[in-house]
């Protein structure tokens, strides 16, 4: 809230916010009964956001107030690990600076990262050889694209949440007999057959749909929840096909590549909502203090499932506890990022090595809990533990992979995972973003020292980390 003695100037969130929402300057001026000669001051910063606007900006469109002070995907934090690059070294730019730029021109800071981002991914290629003489790519990965979509919108969409309340409608089961209605509904609506076959004939694949003999194809190796998913995710696209086009669509893919990766994760996100409604997934959640391994069996979903669909929950007056979630692998190789609230992710590097969630890999299927301190002295309690996300797979092939948790400090006393925690003055671990970034100078854990920080070399003194550098 703006007081006496701090004024907000949110300038650059309001357009953020109003561009999203797609309404005019004067539609928004309207709703927030200001003239539209005020909002325009505001979203240029010369005059400061009252607390009365505030509020009416939560009534007129149901805002989280926390979303206008959480960071911007390519924001603060995204835009400080650019600059710490060590060719912006001699421009001195301090923490303020940036701060200052990634409020003022929030979509200027996101166009900056992106394009510090095709730079590496060409200066890679170029180094692989892979170009030979052609123009390399000029803009985001798809993936990197749709992560960057997904972290502007929260990891929630509305509309997909209502299609899916729409299919479970016409099933009319309890989420425990999903999965046999999903096949019949499959079979009888649409006369597609699903099938488990061996993994020998699925060449490599998990689930595949032959559109000619109307089959869904599932690997003998994925486990219960994730055939129940195939099934879901099939008839939403048979469905609600021309609805996730239309969602995507409206997003402007740059590319066709970018579209069916769109395509793809919405549909993941349909699939999802079908096994998990937003109301009784919800509800189940608050009854259980967010015991995952109770909500997860009452679903018939894995926990992973469970842990994605944490982070989903941002319905306007219906909202969960904002988690985040990550999964890596037992190198720190990030293969998945959402959240639906404020964490400060790395964007070109891995997670902390001193967050616990690497520990998961010594204690397989057991939760791991800790409280963690960013940077910026933000508090969360995090939760972590191992998945296998394909089941049976040939010797050689295993595929252990850690799923980490978080929210802030502050949501802990309603998780029973933080029963008995001193949410007052808790034990800590201090983490940061990547080592090559992170300041943080007496990290034992230190892979390497920051690149905007001269390392410090003394014959005579040996320091608690590896990599000691300057002030």
């Amino acid at each position: 809230m703006a007081t006496s003695d701090k004024k907000l100037f949110l300038g650059g969130r309001l357009k953020r916010l109003r561009r999203d929402l797609g309404v005019t300057q004067s539609a928004m001026a309207e709703q927030l009964k200001v003239s539209p000669s005020y909002l325009n001051l505001l979203e240029r910063n010369q005059r400061p956001v009252t607390a009365q606007v505030l509020l009416r900006l939560a009534e007129a469109y149901d805002l989280d107030l926390r979303s206008l002070s959480a960071d911007e995907p390519g924001g603060g934090a995204g835009l400080e690990e650019v600059l710490a690059d060590k060719m912006f070294a001699d421009l001195a730019l301090s923490r303020h600076e940036v701060a200052e730029v990634a409020e003022l021109s929030p979509s200027l800071a996101e166009a900056f990262v992106r394009l510090y981002r095709a730079y590496l991914d060409r200066g890679n290629l170029i180094d692989l050889g892979a170009f030979e003489g052609r123009d390399g790519p000029t803009g985001p990965t798809p993936t990197d694209w749709v992560r960057d979509l997904v972290g502007a919108q929260r990891n929630h969409f509305a509309e997909l949440e209502e299609l899916a309340e729409q299919i479970v409608a016409d099933l009319g089961v309890d989420p425990r007999d999903l999965t046999p209605a999903l096949r019949d509904r499959l079979l009888e609506a649409h006369s597609v057959r699903t099938r488990v076959m061996p993994v020998e004939i699925m060449a490599g694949a998990l689930r595949r749909f032959d559109r000619h003999r109307k089959q869904l194809l599932v690997s003998e190796t994925m486990a219960p929840a994730s055939r129940t998913f195939a099934m879901a995710y099939q008839l939403g696209l048979i469905e609600q096909g021309d609805a996730i086009a239309q969602i995507a669509d409206r997003y402007v893919p740059p590319d066709r590549a970018t579209r069916e990766q769109l395509k793809v994760f919405l549909g993941n996100y349909l699939a999802a909502a079908v096994m998990m409604p937003y109301g009784r997934f919800l509800a189940a959640l608050e009854e259980t203090g967010y015991d995952i391994e109770r909500v997860r069996s009452r679903f018939g979903v894995s926990f992973e499932q469970a842990a994605h669909r944490l982070t989903t929950l941002a319905r306007s007056g219906a909202r969960g506890i904002p988690f985040f979630m990550v999964r890596v692998d037992a190198a720190g190789n990030i293969s998945k990022r959402y959240s639906s609230g404020p964490f400060p992710f790395s964007r070109f590097g891995g997670t902390c090595p001193r967050w616990n969630v690497h520990d998961s890999f010594k204690t397989p299927g057991r939760i791991v809990t800790q409280v963690i301190e960013t940077p910026d002295g933000e508090r969360y309690f995090t939760l972590s533990r191992t998945v296998r996300r394909v089941a049976g797979l040939l010797a050689g092939l295993e595929d252990e992979l850690a799923v980490g948790l978080g929210c802030e400090l502050k949501h802990a006393g309603k998780l029973v995972y933080a029963r008995g925690l001193d949410i007052v003055s808790p034990a800590i671990v201090e983490v940061g973003p990547a080592c090559r970034i992170c300041e943080r100078r007496n990290c034992p854990q230190r892979a390497a020292a920051p690149v905007n920080r001269k390392p410090l070399v003394e014959e005579s003194v040996k320091s608690v980390t590896s990599f000691p550098f300057a002030p």
